[in-house]
């Protein structure tokens, strides 16, 4: 009768170890996936931070286009709207809206003008997740 009783106590305790094990394999696994999910939300918001500097460096060449045309005498155009595609370099995919409204004054007996332009970069399609667009103003004369 010993035997049995010894043989009894033997099985519950090998299935006892089991629960210990379960618990531990689910934390385990849990902590993993947290451990990606970070990772995973880290990259993205670099990423997300690295197209918005692209899109500020792609409305800020659309403000120097504009100006350049304002202020070039052959052409002196300060056109409605315009729209670039960039398609060189870091800036590839943005296409850029560029605004400029002229205002004339004098200077003493010497008419001027004054530029607003405005530029309008994006990258991407509305509600997707790699959206980007930034707007840049900027206001300058030609008085010298």
């Amino acid at each position: 009768m010993s035997c049995r009783i010894q043989r009894r106590s033997a099985d519950a305790a090998a299935g006892f170890a089991l629960v210990p094990a379960l618990f531990l394999v689910v934390v385990l696994g849990l902590l993993a996936v947290v451990g990606v999910r970070v990772g995973v939300g880290q990259q993205q918001t670099v990423t997300m931070s690295l197209m918005q500097a692209r899109a500020l460096a792609a409305a800020r060449a659309g403000i120097e286009w504009g100006a350049n045309r304002a202020l070039d005498p052959v052409s002196s155009s300060c056109a409605a709207s315009t729209t670039l595609n960039l398609t060189e370099a870091a800036l590839n995919g943005f296409t850029v809206v560029v605004t400029c409204a002229s205002t004339t004054f004098t200077v003493v007996t010497t008419p001027r003008h004054s530029f607003a332009l405005n530029a309008v970069a994006t990258s991407g399609s509305y509600g997707q997740p790699g959206y980007t667009r930034r707007v840049m103003n900027a206001t300058f004369t030609d008085a010298g």
